[in-house]
């Protein structure tokens, strides 16, 4: 794996994702609750903390945890929750160590469908089924990892020239057109939550009368 990524629009911190798959992984991680640039920066700033050049799923499964909480707490912050972000990904350094000889690589090499790597990817701590959609797509579309039916593995993720997550940013315009979606999404969930109590309200107070 050695492509050009734009996902943090930082040129080291995209290097070191372009080239390292736990560095991808971690970034995939922790994407939430915290701008996308944000995230995918973080591997990067790990990997300086420990004065590495790289991610290594074993050197940080064995790491303290007070003492990697507070690597990733040391400003700027890894991530808005440090400490619990730390914590993931120590687990998910400790599942990839048991279950791939910690290669990151392991979870998508030699996989025969999309479905199955959908699969593999949902194991992992941390990853629920959109994360593992969101970075399927990101495989396929920019890292070259394309199985059988890894669009429709993907879902909606997979749809070409679509602007839904991370797997469609390859720069500065990209990344305005996500985050315009993802902007257009939360309104829209604000709005059916507001309707919907807004509902409950008319019903509770027609049941009263």
């Amino acid at each position: 794996m050695d492509v050009t990524l734009h996902l943090s629009q930082d040129p080291e911190a995209d290097e070191l994702l372009g080239r390292s798959p736990l560095a991808a992984l971690v970034g995939m991680l922790l994407d939430q609750q915290v701008p996308m640039e944000w995230a995918f920066k973080g591997p990067r700033t790990i990997a300086d903390r420990l004065g590495a050049d790289d991610l290594d799923a074993q050197d940080i499964a064995v790491q303290d945890p007070e003492a990697f909480a507070a690597l990733l707490s040391d400003k700027p912050a890894v991530h808005r929750y440090p400490g619990s972000m730390a914590k993931r990904i120590q687990q998910l350094c400790q599942y990839l160590v048991e279950h791939y000889d910690g290669d990151a690589a392991a979870v998508w090499k030699d996989v025969g469908t999309g479905r199955e790597l959908l699969e593999r990817l949902e194991e992992l701590p941390g990853f629920g089924r959109q994360k593992a959609q969101i970075f399927l797509a990101l495989l396929g579309k920019q890292l070259g990892v394309r199985p059988t039916g890894w669009r429709e593995a993907a879902g909606s993720y997979g749809e070409p020239k679509s602007f839904r997550s991370v797997a469609d940013i390859t720069g500065p315009e990209s990344l305005s057109k996500v985050r315009a979606h993802k902007q257009e999404m939360k309104a829209a969930a604000k709005a059916a939550k507001a309707e919907k109590a807004d509902k409950a309200g008319k019903a509770g107070k027609a049941a009263g009368k």
